[in-house]
């Protein structure tokens, strides 16, 4: 999965300042590097991106209207593009304030299929409180939060899956 696309996932973890790994991850979970896959819920390509989800927060994150068309969603570069500046989003807002690197990235792969709202909610209905209870606790703490407390049932599992990936890429 890596080789094929790893232009793409370098340039965009250099311009969005994401973890490299972590895209290639995802990528590997969600489509095993099958670009022109489309989910029964319509979240197209690699990063298995929904355009008027995902698609949209980062078009209107870019000063762009509307979202994203099939078309440019099922073409690897540009998934991947948007797929990292979506993870970007949620890095440096809705999840802006974890310290923890490891807690982070749990975090945002969590937040990456089933919202950051629903995870965050899990702690407290104020983000700056769930925030500052992320925080008193270790990685393997939150990791366990997630497994116990998200009311997702695909949540712990999905971590599980992009957290194995990553540990062997």
């Amino acid at each position: 999965v890596s080789q094929a696309w790893s232009m793409f996932t370098e340039n965009a973890a250099s311009h969005y300042g994401v973890d490299e790994r972590l895209i290639t991850a995802i990528i590997s979970v969600e489509s095993g590097g099958n670009p022109t896959v489309v989910s029964r819920s319509n979240a197209v390509g690699l990063m298995q991106i929904k355009a008027s989800t995902a698609g949209r927060e980062v078009y209107r994150a870019q000063g762009l209207r509307g979202q994203p068309s099939g078309s440019e969603l099922r073409d690897p570069a540009k998934n991947i593009d948007i797929g990292t500046a979506y993870l970007r989003i949620l890095q440096s807002k809705q999840l802006a304030g974890i310290r923890d690197p490891e807690t982070l990235r749990y975090a945002t792969i969590v937040s990456y299929a089933n919202g950051a709202g629903a995870l965050l909610r899990t702690f407290s209905s104020d983000r700056q409180r769930a925030i500052a209870m992320i925080n008193d606790m270790t990685p393997q703490e939150f990791y366990q939060h997630v497994h116990d407390k998200h009311p997702a049932a695909q949540a712990p599992r999905y971590l599980w899956k992009v957290t194995t990936a990553y540990r062997t890429i």
